[in-house]
């Protein structure tokens, strides 16, 4: 008679534990799932500290971002100066 008392108390404990094991498999995914994430993102480098976020830029070269604007530049130039439609020849037809 003595053990059917204790029957409940184990069963109790067995619950308990299934569902403290399943909180901690969840907790040991959702960390790896956050390491995997600051991973990726310093990657793309976005670094997370306790100040906050700081993204870091990519270097470009004073000479490549002249070469980038000028290169713009006469693109747009000659674009103005061909006459295509993008220009200012819609309003004269009207």
């Amino acid at each position: 008679m003595g053990a059917l008392n204790l029957l409940p108390l184990v069963v109790l404990f067995a619950v308990v534990g299934g569902v403290g094991w399943v909180c901690y498999q969840v907790f040991l995914y959702s960390n790896e799932l956050a390491e995997r994430g600051v991973k990726k993102m310093e990657k793309k480098n976005v670094l997370f500290t306790k100040d906050g976020a700081k993204v870091g830029v990519k270097e470009v070269s004073a000479e490549a971002y002249a070469d980038k604007t000028q290169r713009a530049f006469v693109k747009t130039w000659n674009a103005a100066q061909d006459g295509s439609p993008a220009s200012s020849t819609r309003s004269r037809t009207k």
